[in-house]
């Protein structure tokens, strides 16, 4: 295990917050909430049909007495979820009937279960498509405050060193504004989960106007907005990835820049870039790619892939708690 995980897991442990599963009924799942509760990293909570979730965990001789199960299907919480998503979706045209059905899925019990503060995150995609696991999450817990997007980051972890890129998982063309709320979201949960302060470098084939097209206008742009919106954050763009973090070529190609030559937040223009450049650096670097982690909403909701292992879930959840407020 590197030094970042046990450092994420360290952090977590001293906040020890509550985390609930909406795909409960996988042995995987049953075998991360027993290592999150016996390491005391987080208290699990599993959201599902019990009779099931037990079965999966009796044929695998899996001892989870002591962890809460939630049954959306027969809840003493039914009628407070239902009317509080009816409330949320009424104005889209949802029905209270249709609320109350809705409800029964452990995605959007879950989420309403962060919603109310009952649970401090939430991770959910071991078994449920991105899809279905995003569309829950915005419709119980919604889109933060002043970001107009959700999306995702990885933690890429060097031996030497950590990088943030995003968005390489969720947005495949962001608008100028919609690239800037992705480098915003990037760079407080980056300082949240690793306690390193944000540098943060828009990405482009262009560096500091070396060239012109509509592509290297948007990351301009973008970069317009990102200081506008948060002028804490030191930021730049439009440059190339050398110029970003190599410091002589940052030097050279764009003197004066704050970011340049030492940028750790990493903001591609589209997914292709974005995905592409997370693989490459993961599979002919030897970089370990952490997440994708989902970003934007108010409270952490987070998506997994369906192929994770037990590990990778206990590693999310530990970031969950990191991004949650106390």
């Amino acid at each position: 295990m590197n030094d970042f995980i046990n450092s994420i897991r360290t952090k977590a442990k001293a906040r020890n917050f509550t985390v609930a599963f909406p795909d409960a009924d996988d042995i995987r799942t049953l075998k991360a909430s027993i290592f999150l509760k016996n390491e005391k990293i987080a208290q699990p909570v599993l959201v599902g049909n019990p009779e099931k979730i037990v079965k999966v965990a009796n044929d695998n001789h899996i001892d989870i007495s002591g962890i809460t199960i939630h049954n959306p299907e027969d809840s003493e919480l039914t009628n407070e979820f239902s009317k509080l998503l009816f409330e949320k979706r009424k104005s889209k045209g949802m029905t209270e009937e249709q609320a109350t059905e809705t409800i029964k899925d452990p995605l959007y019990f879950a989420g309403l279960l962060l919603e109310t503060d009952r649970v401090k995150a939430v991770v959910g995609g071991n078994v449920s498509s991105t899809g279905n696991v995003m569309r829950a999450a915005i419709h119980t817990v919604g889109v933060a405050e002043g970001i107009s997007i959700v999306s995702s980051f990885f933690v890429m972890v060097f031996p030497d060193k950590l990088l943030c890129f995003a968005d390489c998982a969720v947005n495949p063309d962001p608008t100028e504004a919609q690239l800037a709320d992705i480098a915003i979201s990037s760079a407080i949960n980056f300082k949240a989960v690793t306690g390193e302060e944000p540098r943060v470098a828009m990405l482009s084939f262009s560096t500091n106007g070396s060239a012109v097209h509509p592509d290297v206008e948007k990351v301009q742009n973008a970069t317009k907005i990102v200081k506008q919106k948060a002028p804490e954050i030191p930021s730049d763009g439009e440059m190339q990835l050398d110029a970003a973090i190599i410091p002589s070529i940052g030097e050279r190609k764009f003197p004066g820049s704050t970011v340049a030559g030492k940028a750790n937040v990493l903001i591609f223009p589209d997914l292709n870039s974005g995905n592409i450049g997370y693989k490459l650096t993961e599979r002919l670097a030897g970089a370990e790619a952490v997440g994708p982690i989902v970003q934007g909403l108010r409270k952490p909701y987070c998506d997994l892939s369906r192929g994770c292992s037990a590990d990778d879930m206990v590693n999310v959840a530990a970031i969950c708690t990191l991004m949650a407020k106390a």
